[in-house]
């Protein structure tokens, strides 16, 4: 069972508890045998052309398909090249497994070479554009139907490669972890096509999740650009200072700094670099490297610092343009 932390800020999961370890940079991650590095890439950025990441528009090279596939590819090749090995995508994330396989195929891979994850519950409405006036991005429907036809589809392109198969923001309110034909369909993925079956959520209970065996990943652990430089909000001011500071006596840069915060948290997760180009994979991959010197001390003084109110974050994230 995996637990993904979706839409996470990288800080906010920490002000409740303690880091006295710094665990190592790999894990067994799926129970798949081999250690593999704990940096991840999800396609979140780049299976469509609008997102929510500050100065996402300026990391793009425009809207036309051909160009994003080719992009995707030159980024998925930097990721693979560092040592990633875990790859996430998403029905709602545009084309990012008709992408993902694409490359997956052109590359030659085996499924026995890395891991793949993908979502369900949500699907892409904004039509290829950027701007999608007052309308929503994607959707989200967690039926049996439209689980059906997502599996289908994601089994289509991925196929073989799924290691990993999740509920797309799964909420009480939504009913999913209730619906009995939902859960009987995804009991049966998982004997029959041997997927492994996760869900993704927001909240604050990521270590009591890894204490009792499921595998956590987080998402958006910069906050979507928030805990970095491109964030411009005054109010971020007097942290990013703290971060440039840390980084500085560190060698290293603010975005891999942050990563490998959430690297060193007690949850042992596996954490998704959200980049939308080669150059940001490559400093973000980065952050294994921090985290080998890093210290506890270090990494609370940090939390202490950027730690954020949940309304404050909801209410910032939810102000972000899609560029």
């Amino acid at each position: 069972m995996a637990l993904s932390a979706s839409r996470m800020h990288a800080s906010r999961v920490t002000c409740s508890y303690s880091v006295e370890k710094i665990p190592a940079g790999t894990s067994k991650f799926l129970n798949r045998g081999k250690e593999v590095p704990r940096i991840g890439i999800g396609l979140a950025a780049l299976g469509r052309p609008g997102y929510i990441n500050l100065g996402h528009g300026n990391d793009m090279v425009g809207t036309d398909v051909d160009k994003m596939r080719a992009h995707t590819w030159e980024t998925l090749d930097a990721a693979y090249n560092a040592g990633v090995r875990y790859f996430d995508a998403a029905r709602s994330y545009g084309k990012s497994e008709e992408f993902l396989s694409g490359w997956l195929e052109s590359r030659g891979h085996d499924p026995s070479e890395l891991l793949v994850g993908s979502k369900w519950g949500y699907y892409y409405t904004a039509e290829w554009r950027v701007d999608n006036g007052d309308q929503p991005h994607e959707v989200k429907e967690h039926t049996y139907k439209n689980l059906a036809n997502q599996t289908a589809e994601s089994d289509g392109l991925l196929g073989g490669f799924i290691d990993l198969y999740q509920i797309h923001s799964a909420t009480k309110e939504s009913g999913v972890l209730e619906n009995e034909d939902v859960l009987e369909e995804l009991a049966k993925l998982k004997a029959d096509k041997g997927w492994r079956i996760g869900l993704t959520l927001s909240g604050d209970s990521l270590l009591a999740a890894h204490n009792t065996g499921m595998k956590v990943i987080v998402k958006e652990a910069m906050a979507n650009g928030r805990l970095t430089p491109r964030n411009g909000n005054p109010n971020f001011a007097v942290k990013l200072q703290k971060l440039e500071e840390v980084a500085s006596q560190l060698d290293t840069t603010v975005d891999a700094l942050a990563l490998a915060c959430v690297l060193a948290q007690p949850f042992n997760a596996m954490v998704l670099s959200g980049a939308a180009c080669s150059e940001h994979l490559e400093s973000n991959y980065k952050a294994l490297k921090v985290l080998e010197r890093l210290d506890a001390a270090t990494v609370m003084d940090l939390m202490t610092t950027c730690c954020m109110d949940p309304t404050e974050y909801w209410n910032e994230r939810s102000a972000l343009a899609w560029n």
